[in-house]
Protein backbone atom coordinates (compact mmCIF):
# COMPACT_ATOMS: atom_id res chain seq x y z
CA UNK A 1 0.00 0.00 0.00
CA UNK A 2 1.43 3.37 -1.19
CA UNK A 3 1.75 6.12 1.52
CA UNK A 4 1.02 8.96 -0.76
CA UNK A 5 -1.56 9.48 -3.47
CA UNK A 6 1.06 11.64 -5.60
CA UNK A 7 4.63 12.92 -5.53
CA UNK A 8 5.42 16.02 -7.14
CA UNK A 9 8.83 16.73 -8.48
CA UNK A 10 10.49 20.55 -8.77
CA UNK A 11 13.78 21.14 -10.47
CA UNK A 12 14.83 24.98 -8.76
CA UNK A 13 16.78 27.84 -9.66
CA UNK A 14 17.73 30.63 -8.07
CA UNK A 15 17.91 33.03 -10.54
CA UNK A 16 16.98 36.78 -11.09
CA UNK A 17 13.96 37.45 -8.95
CA UNK A 18 11.22 36.11 -6.81
CA UNK A 19 8.58 36.67 -9.49
CA UNK A 20 10.99 36.23 -12.56
CA UNK A 21 9.25 33.68 -14.66
CA UNK A 22 12.52 30.91 -15.55
CA UNK A 23 12.46 28.55 -17.66
CA UNK A 24 14.57 26.70 -15.26
CA UNK A 25 11.86 26.11 -12.54
CA UNK A 26 10.15 22.91 -13.52
CA UNK A 27 7.35 20.88 -12.24
CA UNK A 28 6.27 17.21 -12.73
CA UNK A 29 3.27 15.72 -11.06
CA UNK A 30 2.89 11.50 -10.68
CA UNK A 31 -0.27 10.28 -9.16
CA UNK A 32 -1.96 7.02 -9.01
CA UNK A 33 1.35 4.68 -10.43
CA UNK A 34 1.54 7.06 -13.76
CA UNK A 35 4.60 8.25 -15.15
CA UNK A 36 4.94 11.86 -13.90
CA UNK A 37 3.24 14.89 -15.99
CA UNK A 38 4.66 18.55 -16.55
CA UNK A 39 2.67 21.30 -14.77
CA UNK A 40 1.86 24.76 -16.44
CA UNK A 41 1.95 27.80 -14.04
CA UNK A 42 -1.59 29.13 -13.95
CA UNK A 43 -2.64 31.36 -16.70
CA UNK A 44 -1.17 34.53 -16.78
CA UNK A 45 1.11 36.83 -19.16
CA UNK A 46 4.17 34.36 -17.84
CA UNK A 47 5.41 31.68 -19.89
CA UNK A 48 7.69 29.67 -17.11
CA UNK A 49 6.70 29.27 -12.70
CA UNK A 50 7.97 32.05 -10.43
CA UNK A 51 9.61 30.81 -7.60
CA UNK A 52 6.89 32.88 -5.58
CA UNK A 53 4.34 30.91 -7.76
CA UNK A 54 5.68 27.59 -6.93
CA UNK A 55 5.38 28.11 -3.40
CA UNK A 56 1.83 29.47 -3.56
CA UNK A 57 0.71 26.85 -5.69
CA UNK A 58 2.36 24.30 -3.17
CA UNK A 59 0.64 25.93 -0.53
CA UNK A 60 -2.87 25.60 -2.28
CA UNK A 61 -2.56 21.90 -3.12
CA UNK A 62 -0.68 20.73 0.22
CA UNK A 63 -3.47 22.17 2.15
CA UNK A 64 -6.21 19.60 0.37
CA UNK A 65 -6.46 16.67 2.68
CA UNK A 66 -4.67 14.07 0.36
CA UNK A 67 -1.25 12.77 1.06
CA UNK A 68 1.06 14.06 -1.26
CA UNK A 69 5.20 13.76 -1.56
CA UNK A 70 7.39 16.98 -2.77
CA UNK A 71 10.94 16.85 -3.63
CA UNK A 72 12.67 20.25 -4.24
CA UNK A 73 16.31 20.31 -5.79
CA UNK A 74 18.04 22.91 -3.39
CA UNK A 75 19.54 22.40 0.47
CA UNK A 76 16.90 23.18 3.08
CA UNK A 77 20.21 24.21 5.88
CA UNK A 78 23.06 24.49 6.25
CA UNK A 79 25.97 23.07 7.67
CA UNK A 80 26.69 22.84 11.60
CA UNK A 81 29.60 24.57 11.32
CA UNK A 82 27.42 27.56 10.32
CA UNK A 83 25.50 27.52 13.31
CA UNK A 84 28.43 26.95 15.64
CA UNK A 85 30.15 29.98 13.73
CA UNK A 86 27.12 32.14 14.09
CA UNK A 87 26.39 31.20 17.34
CA UNK A 88 23.07 30.01 16.33
CA UNK A 89 20.87 27.80 18.13
CA UNK A 90 21.04 24.24 16.44
CA UNK A 91 17.14 24.11 15.38
CA UNK A 92 15.62 24.18 12.50
CA UNK A 93 12.42 26.51 12.74
CA UNK A 94 14.80 29.17 14.05
CA UNK A 95 17.52 28.73 11.20
CA UNK A 96 14.76 29.70 9.21
CA UNK A 97 13.32 32.99 11.02
CA UNK A 98 17.11 34.17 11.60
CA UNK A 99 18.12 33.34 8.04
CA UNK A 100 15.27 35.53 6.44
CA UNK A 101 15.80 38.19 8.55
CA UNK A 102 19.24 38.30 6.81
CA UNK A 103 18.61 36.97 3.94
CA UNK A 104 15.55 38.21 2.47
CA UNK A 105 15.39 36.86 -1.05
CA UNK A 106 11.77 36.33 -1.14
CA UNK A 107 11.08 40.06 -1.54
CA UNK A 108 10.22 41.21 -4.79
CA UNK A 109 12.63 43.02 -7.21
CA UNK A 110 15.62 40.76 -5.01
CA UNK A 111 18.28 38.93 -6.71
CA UNK A 112 20.64 36.80 -4.41
CA UNK A 113 22.77 38.64 -5.42
CA UNK A 114 21.93 42.02 -4.47
CA UNK A 115 22.08 40.29 -0.76
CA UNK A 116 25.58 38.78 -1.46
CA UNK A 117 26.51 42.48 -2.36
CA UNK A 118 24.85 44.26 0.28
CA UNK A 119 22.45 46.67 -1.65
CA UNK A 120 19.61 43.97 0.59
CA UNK A 121 19.50 42.72 3.42
CA UNK A 122 22.70 42.25 5.70
CA UNK A 123 23.73 38.75 3.91
CA UNK A 124 27.74 39.86 5.29
CA UNK A 125 26.46 38.75 8.71
CA UNK A 126 25.46 35.69 7.16
CA UNK A 127 27.91 33.55 5.36
CA UNK A 128 29.70 30.33 5.05
CA UNK A 129 32.95 28.83 4.27
CA UNK A 130 32.77 26.68 0.32
CA UNK A 131 35.03 23.72 2.62
CA UNK A 132 32.39 23.88 4.86
CA UNK A 133 29.87 21.17 3.83
CA UNK A 134 26.74 19.12 5.42
CA UNK A 135 27.25 15.63 6.44
CA UNK A 136 25.09 14.82 3.62
CA UNK A 137 26.46 16.30 0.81
CA UNK A 138 29.61 13.93 2.26
CA UNK A 139 27.91 11.26 1.70
CA UNK A 140 26.10 11.91 -1.54
CA UNK A 141 29.43 12.13 -3.28
CA UNK A 142 29.41 14.75 -5.85
CA UNK A 143 26.60 17.46 -4.17
CA UNK A 144 28.36 20.55 -4.09
CA UNK A 145 28.54 22.66 -0.59
CA UNK A 146 25.28 25.15 -0.11
CA UNK A 147 28.07 27.97 0.23
CA UNK A 148 30.03 27.55 -3.20
CA UNK A 149 28.69 29.99 -5.45
CA UNK A 150 29.85 31.22 -8.97
CA UNK A 151 30.15 27.39 -10.85
CA UNK A 152 28.90 25.06 -12.58
CA UNK A 153 26.29 22.72 -11.04
CA UNK A 154 26.11 25.22 -8.08
CA UNK A 155 22.95 24.72 -5.54
CA UNK A 156 24.11 27.99 -3.74
CA UNK A 157 22.30 30.11 -5.12
CA UNK A 158 18.76 28.21 -5.25
CA UNK A 159 19.07 27.37 -1.89
CA UNK A 160 20.13 30.98 -0.96
CA UNK A 161 16.69 31.79 -2.58
CA UNK A 162 14.43 29.00 -1.54
CA UNK A 163 14.61 28.37 2.01
CA UNK A 164 12.43 32.13 2.84
CA UNK A 165 10.18 30.05 0.72
CA UNK A 166 10.07 27.01 2.61
CA UNK A 167 9.79 29.42 5.77
CA UNK A 168 6.72 30.95 3.53
CA UNK A 169 5.32 26.97 3.28
CA UNK A 170 5.95 26.45 6.75
CA UNK A 171 4.00 29.23 8.64
CA UNK A 172 0.89 28.93 6.13
CA UNK A 173 0.30 25.21 6.16
CA UNK A 174 1.73 24.62 10.00
CA UNK A 175 1.79 20.82 10.77
CA UNK A 176 -0.45 20.36 7.88
CA UNK A 177 2.76 19.04 6.05
CA UNK A 178 5.83 17.42 7.54
CA UNK A 179 9.07 18.61 6.39
CA UNK A 180 11.28 15.96 6.57
CA UNK A 181 13.84 14.80 8.55
CA UNK A 182 13.51 18.33 10.20
CA UNK A 183 10.09 17.41 11.93
CA UNK A 184 11.17 13.77 12.26
CA UNK A 185 12.14 10.49 10.62
CA UNK A 186 8.90 9.33 10.27
CA UNK A 187 6.14 11.05 8.08
CA UNK A 188 2.85 10.50 9.82
CA UNK A 189 0.29 8.37 7.91
CA UNK A 190 -1.95 10.69 5.81
CA UNK A 191 0.47 13.55 6.26
CA UNK A 192 2.11 15.48 2.94
CA UNK A 193 5.69 16.10 3.46
CA UNK A 194 8.53 18.41 1.66
CA UNK A 195 11.90 17.07 0.97
CA UNK A 196 15.19 18.01 -0.22
CA UNK A 197 16.35 15.94 -3.20
CA UNK A 198 19.24 15.54 -5.29
CA UNK A 199 18.10 14.58 -9.41
CA UNK A 200 21.59 13.58 -10.13
CA UNK A 201 21.09 10.66 -8.52
CA UNK A 202 18.10 9.22 -10.32
CA UNK A 203 17.91 11.44 -13.12
CA UNK A 204 20.22 8.44 -15.55
CA UNK A 205 17.86 6.07 -14.93
CA UNK A 206 15.51 7.22 -16.48
CA UNK A 207 15.20 7.56 -20.55
CA UNK A 208 15.38 11.62 -21.10
CA UNK A 209 13.11 11.30 -24.60
CA UNK A 210 12.29 14.97 -25.22
CA UNK A 211 12.33 16.81 -21.41
CA UNK A 212 15.28 19.43 -21.47
CA UNK A 213 17.54 18.98 -18.87
CA UNK A 214 15.69 21.05 -16.23
CA UNK A 215 12.30 19.05 -17.41
CA UNK A 216 13.98 16.00 -17.19
CA UNK A 217 15.19 16.61 -13.27
CA UNK A 218 11.95 17.62 -12.27
CA UNK A 219 10.05 14.20 -14.30
CA UNK A 220 12.76 11.96 -12.29
CA UNK A 221 12.15 13.26 -8.75
CA UNK A 222 8.32 12.55 -9.42
CA UNK A 223 9.23 9.35 -10.70
CA UNK A 224 11.86 8.45 -8.46
CA UNK A 225 9.27 9.59 -5.72
CA UNK A 226 6.78 7.65 -7.02
CA UNK A 227 8.32 4.64 -7.93
CA UNK A 228 9.80 3.63 -4.30
CA UNK A 229 6.93 4.47 -2.91
CA UNK A 230 4.74 2.00 -4.63
CA UNK A 231 7.25 -0.75 -4.09
CA UNK A 232 7.54 -0.48 -0.56
CA UNK A 233 11.21 0.64 -0.47
CA UNK A 234 9.82 4.18 0.34
CA UNK A 235 10.60 3.52 4.13
CA UNK A 236 13.57 2.15 4.12
CA UNK A 237 15.06 5.55 2.59
CA UNK A 238 13.27 7.48 5.51
CA UNK A 239 15.39 6.11 7.76
CA UNK A 240 19.16 6.77 7.10
CA UNK A 241 21.77 4.47 8.60
CA UNK A 242 22.91 6.89 10.65
CA UNK A 243 24.62 6.69 14.60
CA UNK A 244 22.98 8.23 17.54
CA UNK A 245 25.36 11.27 16.77
CA UNK A 246 24.89 11.77 13.03
CA UNK A 247 21.44 11.57 13.06
CA UNK A 248 21.17 14.57 15.54
CA UNK A 249 23.08 16.52 13.23
CA UNK A 250 21.23 15.61 10.44
CA UNK A 251 17.90 17.14 11.80
CA UNK A 252 19.77 20.53 12.11
CA UNK A 253 21.66 20.15 8.58
CA UNK A 254 18.82 18.03 6.56
CA UNK A 255 18.98 15.36 4.51
CA UNK A 256 18.91 14.63 1.29
CA UNK A 257 16.41 11.51 0.38
CA UNK A 258 17.67 8.56 -1.34
CA UNK A 259 21.78 9.37 0.24
CA UNK A 260 22.28 6.00 2.47
CA UNK A 261 23.78 7.17 5.56
CA UNK A 262 26.63 4.27 5.78
CA UNK A 263 28.42 3.06 2.31
CA UNK A 264 28.60 -0.76 2.85
CA UNK A 265 32.15 -2.29 1.65
CA UNK A 266 32.09 -4.28 -1.32
CA UNK A 267 28.61 -2.31 -2.75
CA UNK A 268 29.60 -0.79 -6.47
CA UNK A 269 26.66 1.49 -6.01
CA UNK A 270 26.91 3.54 -2.69
CA UNK A 271 23.19 4.77 -3.06
CA UNK A 272 21.05 1.73 -3.03
CA UNK A 273 17.79 1.72 -5.36
CA UNK A 274 19.52 4.29 -7.97
CA UNK A 275 22.11 4.46 -10.95
CA UNK A 276 25.42 5.58 -9.70
CA UNK A 277 26.25 8.85 -11.33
Amino acid sequence: MTAFARTIGIDYTGAETPTASLKGLRVYLAEAGELPVEVSPPPSPRRYWTRKGIAEWLVEWLAEDVPTLVGIDHGFSFPLRYFEVHHLKPEWPAFLDDFHRHWPTDQDHTYVDFVRDGSVGIGAARTGNTRWRRLTEERAGGAKSVFHFDVQGQVAKSTHAGVPWLRFIRQRLGTRVHFWPFDGWDIPAGRSAIAEVYPALWSRGFAREDRTGDQHDAFSIAAWLSRVDRDGTLASFLKPDLTPPERAVAQVEGWILGVPGLFRSGSDNPVPGVVNV
